[in-house]
C-alpha cells in the first residue's frame, strides 16, 4: 500500500471504564462529568489542565441537546445543581 493510499481518521476521545457507573447506561456518567467539569473549572480556572479530562468525557457520552440545556439553564441561574462548591 502506497503512502497516496493511506486514510488518517480524526482521533475519537473515548472514556474509559469507571467503576462508579457499571452498567451500559451512562447517563449518570454524562451528569457528573459535565457538573465535575463546571466546578473544576469554577475552583481552578479554565487554564487548569485535569479539568480537560471532564470536559473530553461529558462531550463524548452527552447528547448536544442536553449540554446546550444545561448550559442555558446555567446561564439563567436554574440549574439544578450548585457549581461553586
Amino acid at each position: 500500500m502506497s503512502d497516496e493510499e493511506t486514510e488518517t481518521k480524526p482521533f475519537k476521545f473515548v472514556t474509559g471504564f469507571d467503576a462508579r457507573f457499571p452498567n451500559q447506561n451512562q447517563t449518570k456518567h454524562c451528569w457528573q462529568n459535565y457538573v465535575d467539569y463546571h466546578k473544576c473549572i469554577t475552583a481552578k480556572g479554565e487554564d487548569f489542565a485535569p479539568c480537560r479530562q471532564f470536559l473530553l468525557a461529558y462531550r463524548s457520552l452527552c447528547p448536544n441537546g442536553w449540554t446546550s440545556r444545561w448550559d442555558d439553564q446555567r446561564e439563567k441561574g436554574i440549574f439544578p445543581c450548585r457549581l461553586d462548591q
